[in-house]
C-alpha cells in the first residue's frame, strides 16, 4: 500500500484524501483469511481529478459508479482503489440473465440439509469487501431490487427465509458501466440515486505513454509513440462510426507488447488482439490500413524493446 499511496503523492493526488485511506486501512484491517481478494496492483489508473473524486466518495461511505465509453480504465480503477483501501474483492459481471439468487446466494446442499450459499453481494457485505458490480447496466432493473436496501442509509440485505445480514462498515459497492453497448439499459432512478456517480474521461495521449513505460520500462520510445498514437487514431474512428468499438482496447494493446515480447511480430501481435476483435471482414481491412500506417508488421522484440 506504501507504494501505491507514494506513487499517487507523485500524480499529485490529495495528501489528506490519501492519508484518509490509510486511516481507514488501520480502522479497518481486512481478515487475513481473504488477504488474496486484496488485489496487487500490477498497472496504475492515471488521472489525478478522478482518483481524488472517488478517494473522497468512498471516505464519505457512500457507493460508486463509474460510467463512461470502452478503454477508460474502469476496471483498472476499481483494482486500484480496492488496493489502496486495502478491501478484498468480489466481483459480479453482470449479464441479461443476472437474477438476484447470484447476487446474494441460493439454497444448496450441504450434509444432507439444505443451507444458504452466500453470493458475492452478501460476502462482500457481511466480509467489509468491494463489490464490484461490473457491467450494472447489462442487467434487468427488477434483479437488481434486491441491492436497494444494501446501498442505501439502512445497508442491510433481507434473504428471505434466513438471517437479516448487516452490510459491514467497510463495505464499498462500485459499479461499472458502459454507454451503447447490445443489452445495457438505462439504470432506473432508484437504482442511480443510491450511488455518486463518476464520468470516466477518455485517456489522454500523455497518460497512455505513461502506462506503457510502466508496464514495459524498456519499450522504444519511438514504437511507444506509435502505439499511444495509434490508440487514439482508433478511438476517433471508432467515435466517427468508421470502425466498432470493438478495437478500441486498452488490453489488447498491452497484450500486443506482451506478445511481441513473447517473440511474436509487431504484425501477428496486433493481429490477435486489436484486428481480431471484430469479425466484420471489412472492418478487420480498415483496422490493418489504421495499423500498417503506424507500426510496421515485421517489427520484432529487438527493436520494439530497445530503450
Amino acid at each position: 500500500m506504501a507504494e501505491l499511496t507514494e506513487l499517487l503523492e507523485k500524480e499529485g493526488v490529495d495528501k489528506e484524501l490519501l492519508a484518509g485511506a490509510e486511516r481507514f486501512r488501520k480502522a479497518y484491517p481486512a481478515d487475513p483469511a481473504f488477504a488474496d481478494r486484496i488485489p496487487k496492483v500490477s498497472a496504475l489508473y492515471y488521472g489525478k481529478t478522478v482518483w481524488e473524486e472517488a478517494v473522497a466518495v468512498l471516505l464519505s461511505g457512500r457507493n460508486l459508479l463509474l460510467a463512461g465509453p470502452k478503454a477508460t480504465g474502469k476496471n483498472l480503477l476499481c483494482e486500484n482503489l480496492a488496493a489502496l483501501f486495502g478491501r478484498p474483492v468480489w466481483n459480479v459481471s453482470f449479464h441479461i440473465g443476472t437474477d438476484a439468487a447470484g447476487l446474494i446466494g441460493t439454497d444448496t446442499f450441504d450434509g444432507g440439509k439444505v443451507s444458504f450459499r452466500k453470493g458475492p453481494v452478501c460476502m462482500s457485505a457481511e466480509k467489509g469487501g468491494f463489490c464490484i458490480l461490473d457491467e450494472i447496466n447489462m442487467a434487468r432493473n427488477e434483479s437488481l431490487a434486491v441491492l436497494h436496501a444494501a446501498l442505501d442509509h439502512r445497508r442491510i440485505i433481507d434473504v428471505p427465509g434466513y438471517d437479516l445480514i448487516r452490510v459491514d462498515r467497510a463495505a464499498r459497492f462500485i459499479a461499472t458501466m458502459n454507454y451503447g453497448y447490445a443489452g445495457t439499459r438505462d439504470l432506473n432512478e432508484a437504482l442511480s440515486s443510491r450511488f455518486a456517480i463518476i464520468t470516466m474521461p477518455q485517456i489522454t495521449e500523455e497518460n497512455m505513454l505513461r502506462l506503457l513505460r510502466r508496464n514495459f520500462p524498456d519499450i522504444s520510445e519511438r514504437i511507444a509513440g506509435q502505439f499511444v498514437k495509434l490508440f487514439g487514431e482508433l478511438a476517433r474512428k471508432a467515435e466517427k462510426s468508421e470502425i466498432s468499438d470493438r478495437a478500441v482496447d486498452m488490453r489488447g494493446m498491452l497484450d500486443a507488447l506482451d506478445l511481441i515480447r513473447q517473440g511474436l511480430s509487431s504484425g501477428q501481435a496486433l493481429e490477435l488482439t486489436i484486428v481480431s476483435k471484430t469479425f466484420d471482414r471489412y472492418e478487420q481491412t480498415l483496422i490493418r490500413d489504421c495499423i500498417g500506417s503506424r507500426i510496421p508488421a515485421d517489427l520484432d522484440r529487438s527493436v520494439v524493446f530497445a530503450g
